[in-house]
């Protein structure tokens, strides 16, 4: 199971994107750890809890132990009231001496502040690319329960992984006699952060290896977290021709002078912008599919597609959940305009009111009738895919 939040915004213009992926223990159905990852008017709260035992049980405490953390640290209560509501209501197993569920918190503020609390759980890994960077922690006694505390200020290219007990037991009294260890999925984590991926596929690549390391049979519920710090990712996108030729010029310059990567869709609109820019258009025929028209070469413009058939294909693809390394390296137009929304964060999409008779033809499809509507359904797609998206009509 993996997930990517919508991506927090602070006011230094970073974006603080978070990812994860868990494993259930073999014959298990249900994860007993459980993550939370919730926004506040000031901050980003996120929550992994770690259930004691596995199954049924241990999902229902550590769902009760992140939901009624992230839940109250949203709604403003302070950790001191945090920990002692949690130590009421989860007490500590007293056969085995262990709590019921351990938990980390961390919470970053829109400045870059961030707040790391851990109690009984895995010690937190946190660096700036491919460095993994050593952090003072502070021991504090709250509610009777012993939290280690941290704090720290992030910076653009900052990373905090977090992980439960079973990705460091992984492999233990096999690959490893004593599991995998915290120096060694360390050095792992350092890495895979490393790398210019979105935190879900860092987080599942941990995972993956982790499973291999259990032999595909987990011996315990195993979760990894990514919150991953970083500027904002920008797309410009021109779809159509505008209502009126005199607005032209108007609508490429805006396409140019923003920030970011920019994209055409529509033929007329591929010739639009490269007349309007003094460029030539090349068609590439070698990017063409069975279903998607080919795509073009204009210098300057990252993209450019034919339209209403080419967006509507790379809707499908959003919608069907796939990351951006799953498009990265086809041709088509409808992927290549995939991969290149959804590894924007903020999306800038001018809309061209001039209709095109063949679109309203009753013989296609509904998806295709009418430009708003596919509009719309890029907008929705996309916005539950976490981004930002403004949308112009000319």
């Amino acid at each position: 199971m993996s997930f990517m939040t919508s991506k927090f915004r602070s006011k230094e213009e970073m974006f603080f994107e978070v990812g994860y992926s868990q494993l259930s223990k073999k014959n298990e159905e249900l994860c007993g750890d459980s993550i939370a990852v919730v926004e506040s008017d000031d901050s980003l709260i996120v929550v992994c809890s770690d259930g004691l035992g596995s199954g049924v049980k241990a999902s229902i405490l550590s769902s009760l132990t992140s939901k009624m953390a992230s839940t109250m640290l949203q709604q403003g209560c302070t950790l001191e009231e945090v920990i002692e509501t949690l130590a009421y209501t989860l007490p500590v197993c007293e056969i085995r001496g262990l709590a019921y569920s351990t938990f980390t918190i961390l919470q970053i503020m829109r400045d870059g502040r961030a707040y790391l609390a851990e109690y009984d759980s895995p010690a937190a890994y946190y660096g700036n690319q491919k460095q993994l960077i050593e952090f003072p922690r502070h021991e504090r006694v709250i509610g009777e329960r012993l939290i280690h505390e941290a704090l720290l200020e992030l910076k653009p290219g900052d990373w905090i992984c977090l992980i439960s007990d079973g990705i460091l037991h992984a492999g233990i009294g096999g690959i490893w006699n004593l599991g995998w260890g915290a120096e060694r999925v360390g050095s792992f984590v350092q890495h895979v952060a490393g790398k210019g991926e979105d935190a879900v596929s860092k987080a599942l690549e941990v995972t993956s290896v982790v499973n291999k390391l259990y032999a595909g049979q987990p011996g315990d519920d195993a979760s990894v977290v990514f919150v991953h710090t970083r500027l904002p990712r920008l797309l410009n996108m021109m779809f159509g021709p505008p209502r009126e030729r005199s607005l032209d010029l108007e609508v490429v310059r805006r396409l140019m002078e923003n920030p970011g990567k920019k994209v055409a869709c529509g033929g007329t609109t591929a010739n639009i912008v490269a007349r309007e820019l003094g460029k030539e258009l090349r068609v590439d025929l070698l990017s063409m599919d069975e279903k998607v028209p080919p795509t073009a070469d204009i210098e300057g413009i990252d993209l450019a597609s034919e339209g209403m058939l080419t967006v509507s294909y790379a809707i499908d693809k959003i919608r069907s959940g796939m990351r951006v390394h799953d498009v990265a390296y086809l041709r088509d137009g409808a992927s290549r305009l995939a991969a290149l929304l959804l590894e924007a964060d903020w999306i800038e999409i001018s809309v061209g009111l001039t209709l095109n008779p063949a679109h309203q033809s009753p013989d296609l499809p509904q998806s295709l009738a009418l430009k708003n509507k596919v509009v719309e359904d890029l907008v929705q797609a996309l916005e539950q895919r976490g981004k930002s998206v403004s949308v112009n009509y000319y």
